[in-house]
């Protein structure tokens, strides 16, 4: 009996398949969170609209994101992160918020 058991456990022991775990570079990690955040930007419907009228459908534009390099992928995602938020203000406009400020700080 015990010899019929100590067999059973030996063939349930080879007869679980074995799981493999392979090691996974930072970067390629990295550069596949970077494609995502990416693809989520033109997925947005404001920057759909305008490559749109850009003459560039949105799945098209998905297409050309997962063709690049992760190279590529890494310095349109650092360009990205560049940009200004809310756009450029130019020293004729920042002068003139600065003298409306003071006036209203004087009145």
């Amino acid at each position: 009996m015990k010899k019929i058991l100590g067999g059973l456990l030996l063939a349930f022991a080879f007869a679980v398949p074995q799981a493999y775990a392979g090691l996974v570079a930072t970067d390629q990690v990295a550069a596949q969170q970077e494609r995502e955040r990416v693809k989520a930007l033109i997925e947005r419907p404001e920057v759909a609209q305008q490559m749109e009228k850009m003459g560039i459908p949105a799945k098209e534009a998905l297409a050309r994101v997962d063709a690049m390099t992760d190279e590529e992928v890494r310095s349109l995602a650092g360009r990205l992160d560049a940009l200004p938020a809310g756009g450029q203000i130019s020293s004729q406009t920042l002068l003139l918020i600065c003298l409306i400020i003071i006036l209203l700080l004087l009145i």
